[in-house]
């Protein structure tokens, strides 16, 4: 079944079948499509900005050097008005990561209040080891750039 689910009013999550889905697309309203992968399409809607982070679904990848500017981009399009659509193959890890980074940095989420969130919207969602760490990581260092509350 061909689905887009929503993490919240500014962001859905899905496997690259149903991102490249343009009635979907449509019905969502979708404005940005940040594809994580290496070589999933793009859906060919020309309207929808692109923004591809190019990693495999792997523990060893860096996904941790993506999570700020994905994060600013689906906020920055969620100010305009916009809605984020995060894709990976099969919309559990790699996407996940992007969408909970987003989370933990513009809603103040803690990574498990993220995960949570996450796999609320989507079942399916299980990021890897690997990404999990690197998202501990990041949590760690915005409650650090955050200073003391």
């Amino acid at each position: 079944m061909l689905q887009l689910c929503e993490v919240s009013s500014s962001l859905l999550i899905s496997n690259a079948r149903s991102a490249c889905s343009e009635e979907l697309l449509q019905q969502e309203a979708v404005t940005l499509c940040i594809n994580v992968s290496r070589q999933q399409p793009f859906p060919s809607a020309g309207a929808v900005a692109k923004l591809r982070v190019p990693v495999y679904d792997d523990p060893g990848e860096d996904l941790y050097a993506h999570f700020d500017r994905c994060a600013d981009a689906i906020q920055t399009e969620a100010e305009l008005g916009g809605r984020s659509l995060v894709y990976c193959k099969n919309g559990r890890s790699r996407s996940a990561a992007v969408c909970m980074a987003y989370l933990m940095k513009h809603r103040g989420m803690t990574l498990s209040e993220a995960l949570q969130r996450l796999k609320t919207a989507r079942r399916v969602v299980e990021p890897n080891l690997g990404f999990l760490s690197q998202l501990q990581r990041y949590e760690h260092e915005l409650k650090r750039s955050r200073g003391p509350s």
